[in-house]
């Protein structure tokens, strides 16, 4: 059994159109090309890929495993052509980071720039993604090294603790909470919020814990960053969740104060996470160390 990329890239072509026609046309082929092709992985494995049908192309089993490896083996391949242009372009090493949106603000910066400035030859893409996709994506080898909180599953991962890093909430310093202590999500849920933009991992995580309440969050306004969520809540508009780092740095100076959460999920460390260390090219394991070594 031998497949091309030319094969796995049209075989992914003709899933993402829905019909061998529309697959040839986005793979740059004729259909009797492509026809042959096709017929040619199956018989390679002696098995169907496709249910062909009048209107369209459906995935068998046998297809559906394929497309799900033809788009690991085309992301590597991609991402290898990335890092050899790397090499033209002057740098000697290239690492894939993914982190959730609290290591990337708050924890990330100062350590990786102390890095970068170290090791002018290694780049590194800085990639923001909820945690539980980042643990996929380190065990399907698609990022080298991943920061996320410990309320995943890390069970195959090689994982380090990284820092403390709860969530607690901040309202503004003459609301009815301020003079509280703790608090849970349960008792804040009919609060006014303001959070995040769609798209953070923070706010998704935070939203998947009100739905687990049978409860959904209701926001005045959402924010591109942590410091205008504590600024806006400074203002009187609402209430928010951030990471505890983030309320202490910005308490003065947006006028809030912060109550600790009581729920199990606020009460979180971030952890380094990769699948093996020693296994790692070496730009990525100088990263991991260099990371770990000057955690905060």
């Amino acid at each position: 059994m031998r497949f091309d990329l030319t094969d796995l890239r049209l075989f992914l072509n003709v899933h993402e159109a829905g019909t061998i026609t529309g697959g040839a046309e986005r793979s740059h082929m004729t259909l009797a090309s492509a026809s042959e092709r096709v017929r040619g992985m199956e018989e390679a494995l002696g098995v169907a890929l496709l249910l062909r049908e009048r209107r369209g192309v459906q995935l068998t089993p046998a297809g559906r495993t394929l497309l799900h490896h033809a788009r690991l083996v085309l992301q590597q391949m991609d991402r290898l052509q990335g890092e050899l242009a790397d090499y033209g372009a002057g740098f000697k090493g290239h690492v894939r980071l993914l982190c959730n949106t609290s290591a990337l603000s708050e924890h990330l910066p100062q350590v990786l720039g102390g890095f970068l400035a170290r090791h002018a030859g290694i780049s590194v893409d800085l990639e923001e993604r909820a945690s539980s996709e980042i643990v996929d994506a380190l065990r399907n080898g698609l990022c080298d090294v991943g920061m996320v909180s410990d309320s995943v599953d890390l069970d195959g991962l090689q994982s380090f603790a990284f820092c403390a890093d709860p969530l607690v909430l901040v309202v503004p310093r003459g609301h009815g909470l301020a003079q509280r202590r703790s608090v849970d999500l349960a008792e804040i849920v009919d609060c006014a919020f303001v959070g995040l933009l769609d798209g953070s991992a923070l706010q998704a995580h935070i939203t998947q814990q009100a739905r687990r309440l049978g409860q959904r969050l209701n926001y005045r306004v959402r924010l591109r960053s942590f410091e205008s969520v504590c600024r806006m809540v400074g203002e009187g508009i609402g209430v928010g969740i951030v990471p505890q780092a983030v309320a202490l740095r910005h308490a003065r100076a947006a006028k809030i104060k912060r109550i600790a959460l009581t729920d199990a999920w606020a009460a979180r460390n971030l952890m380094l996470c990769v699948r093996d260390l020693d296994a790692l090219p070496a730009p990525a394991q100088q990263l991991a160390r260099h990371l770990l070594a000057h955690s905060p």
